[in-house]
Formats: structure tokens, C-alpha cells, sequence
């Protein structure tokens, strides 16, 4: 191995230290209450040196939640994403959903610091290097309005909406398991199941959802909008 490559070895070394220690910080204690000095000390590093790396705290948390979006994605690999594409289109958007769920339970800190710290920078901030995160949103959303296309959701049905009812369905679920907020002996998973199978029975019904199309996602900001914050 040469000097450059080993050098680029250490620098990877020493960033993923700095992403491992302000993650396990950042969800035990709350972004807001983590510094960049508390991070140094983690890993016995000097807050400059942390500098060399990223430019702010918010900086690591960018880094993080990129991490988490693309793990949340590529979870469980090929494979499975060409079973989920197989499935007939009403378990496909069931399965879609189901990983979501499972992605909460096989990277619980990614979930918390994506979902659940409420002081955390608004990932709009950061428009471009989250485009393929609003990717993934919008072929869950193509999923859906295939569903209505082909029949099995009523036509009155807006896409975005379901999308949403569904995702805070199972991020509910994945909350109370987290936050130990469970009854004695409930289980998560066929809570999980149950909250799916419900809502989209009910979806099917042709129940009319009264709640609008969510114009503040973070993922659904325009670069205009990233700009201007």
C-alpha cells in the first residue's frame, strides 16, 4: 500500500470514528445538546481536528442522515428488492412499507436521528444531496397511484395522502417499540402488521381521507425554498 492510499485509509479511519461517536451522542443525548467539543472528546481527538473533516455539527448530521437514507434504500439488497418487485401491486406497496417498519428495527439509531429528534437541522438545508432520498419517496407514491390505475384503490384517492397515512401508521408503531412504550407481552411486529393490514383495507374501502397532501416534508422542498432558509 502506498503513502496517498494509506493516508486515504487513516482519513476514513478517523472520519467514520467522528460519525460513529456523534451518532451514538446525538441519540442519546439530543442533537441540541451534543457539541463539537463533547464529539472530540468522544474520540479523543481536538475539536479543530473535527473541523478538518465536516465544517459544522450540522454538517455531521448531514453526513449521518445521508447514511441512513441510502441504508434505508439499500437494505436488504438485491435480492430482496427484486421479490418486492415481483409482488402483485397492492403487496408491493405493503412490502414497501414493511421495510420501512424493519429498517427501525435492524438501524434503530439511524431511525431515531431520521425520524424522531425534533432539534435537528432541516435536511432541506441540503436540496441536492438529498435528491435521491425524494426519489425513493416518489416511487413509493408511482406505487400507490399504479394501485388506483390498475383498480385496486379507488380513483378518489390522492397518492400523496395514502402515502402518508401508511408511513405514520408504521413510523407510530416503530416509536412505541423504540420509546419501550408497549404493553407487557404486545408485539411490535404484528402491531406493525396489524396497523398495515387495517389501513389499507380502509383505503380499499373508499373511506375518504380528510387530512391534504403534506406541503412541509423536508424531502418535498424546492431548491428555491432550501436557498431561501
Amino acid at each position: 500500500m502506498g503513502i496517498k492510499e494509506r493516508q486515504e485509509r487513516d482519513r476514513e479511519s478517523v472520519r467514520r470514528a467522528i460519525l460513529d461517536a456523534a451518532r451514538d451522542l446525538f441519540v442519546a443525548e439530543g442533537f441540541q445538546n451534543v457539541s463539537i467539543r463533547k464529539i472530540a472528546e468522544r474520540i479523543e481527538y481536538s475539536p479543530a481536528a473535527i473541523y478538518g473533516y465536516f465544517r459544522s455539527k450540522d454538517d455531521i448530521f448531514f453526513a449521518l442522515a445521508e447514511e441512513g437514507f441510502r441504508l434505508l434504500g439499500d437494505s436488504g439488497g438485491d435480492g430482496e428488492r427484486a421479490q418486492r418487485a415481483a409482488l402483485p401491486p397492492l403487496e408491493r406497496v405493503r412490502a414497501n412499507f414493511w421495510h420501512l417498519y424493519t429498517f427501525s428495527r435492524e438501524q434503530p439509531e439511524y431511525f431515531a436521528l431520521m425520524f424522531l429528534d425534533r432539534s435537528v437541522p432541516r435536511i432541506s438545508h441540503e436540496y441536492e444531496r438529498f435528491a435521491f432520498a425524494r426519489e425513493m419517496k416518489k416511487h413509493i407514491v408511482e406505487e400507490i397511484e399504479a394501485c388506483i390505475q390498475d383498480g385496486h384503490l379507488p380513483r378518489t384517492l390522492d397518492p400523496a395522502v395514502a402515502t402518508r397515512t401508511l408511513m405514520l401508521g408504521v413510523l407510530g408503531v416503530a416509536v412505541l417499540r423504540l420509546s419501550e412504550r408497549l404493553a407487557p407481552g404486545e408485539n411490535a411486529d404484528l402491531l406493525a402488521a396489524d396497523v398495515l393490514n387495517v389501513t389499507l383495507a380502509g383505503l380499499r374501502s373508499g373511506i375518504v381521507l380528510q387530512s391534504k397532501p403534506a406541503s412541509e416534508c423536508p424531502l418535498d422542498a424546492t431548491a428555491a425554498d432550501a436557498r431561501a432558509s
